[in-house]
């Protein structure tokens, strides 16, 4: 599958494809949304709850940690928002963190500058940032290094992959695979596509980011336990990144019945839904 070769499709055709609104009704969209803020507002009152911990001094970015407990090193589930780049914020995006507390596991939620106030290569680089302060100040926030997986949705599955990706990881003081999982939720793995779409007209992709910011051109340098997941409903631009980055990284494809683009994420506010085992799994499987 070339998802490169799509960036000559027709631009209509490629708006169509990669626009997530069509995959439910603008009513359900606006009550989605507010089920993020109402639910992550309620993941504040966790006790030990940490917000607006800056992890990149460059920026003044910062993040949001729960489920952490003084003395225990805990493991850690690193959630990077969606939104197209340009919209939402960790204010919105904590709703696992409850979930994930009461089975003793971390929570960490970024916040990222937004385009198209900059460029998708320093969003890319505040991510990264993030996963690495998060690894080097692991003993004191009370994290198990050795046991973060990283998550993300839409435009944050692309950057949890961006995370995941090899090279990057030796400037930033990091082990070639810091990560101990990875799990993107209808991600874009292949940038082409959206550059030649409506995407391009708030992204300003320039031909080095499409080739140097693409996870499907740099994957992982080590094997990585991940799980790629996406909702039934989405629109086919997202079925085909989806389906092709889980055969680049030898990963299965999880497809989420009954369920939208914005939807599918809430189901990891229930520990029985299919998304939260597989993420259980992951955050809990033995470390190699």
């Amino acid at each position: 599958m070339n998802l490169a070769a799509e960036a000559a499709w027709p631009r209509d055709r490629l708006d169509a494809d990669y626009t997530a609104r069509l995959t439910c009704s603008e009513a359900d969209f606006h009550r989605i949304v507010g089920d993020y803020a109402r639910l992550s507002a309620a993941a504040l009152a966790l006790p030990g709850a940490r917000s607006g911990l800056v992890y990149d001094p460059v920026s003044g970015e910062a993040l949001d940690l729960f489920g952490t407990v003084p003395g225990e090193a805990r493991p850690c589930f690193v959630f990077i928002h969606g939104g197209y780049w340009r919209a939402l914020s960790r204010g919105a995006s904590a709703f696992m963190a409850p979930m994930l507390a009461a089975r003793g596991i971390a929570c960490a939620v970024p916040d990222y500058t937004l385009a198209p106030a900059v460029s998708l290569t320093e969003i890319t680089r505040q991510c990264r940032a993030a996963l690495a302060w998060l690894w080097q100040n692991a003993d004191s926030l009370g994290i198990d290094r050795g046991r973060i997986v990283v998550g993300g949705s839409s435009a944050g599955g692309h950057l949890a992959a961006a995370v995941a990706a090899g090279g990057w990881q030796a400037a930033a003081g990091l082990p070639p695979q810091p990560l101990h999982g990875l799990m993107p939720v209808s991600g874009l793995f292949e940038l082409a596509p959206l550059a030649s779409s409506h995407v391009q007209d708030w992204m300003r992709l320039t031909p080095a980011e499409v080739a140097g910011l693409s996870p499907l051109r740099h994957l992982p340098a080590a094997p990585l336990p991940a799980v790629v997941a996406l909702a039934e409903a989405e629109t086919p631009g997202f079925h085909r990144q989806s389906a092709a980055y889980a055969a680049a990284i030898g990963a299965p494809v999880l497809e989420v019945p009954g369920r939208n683009h914005f939807d599918v994420i809430l189901d990891w506010t229930d520990p029985d839904s299919a998304m939260s085992r597989r993420l259980l799994a992951l955050l809990q499987a033995s470390v190699a």
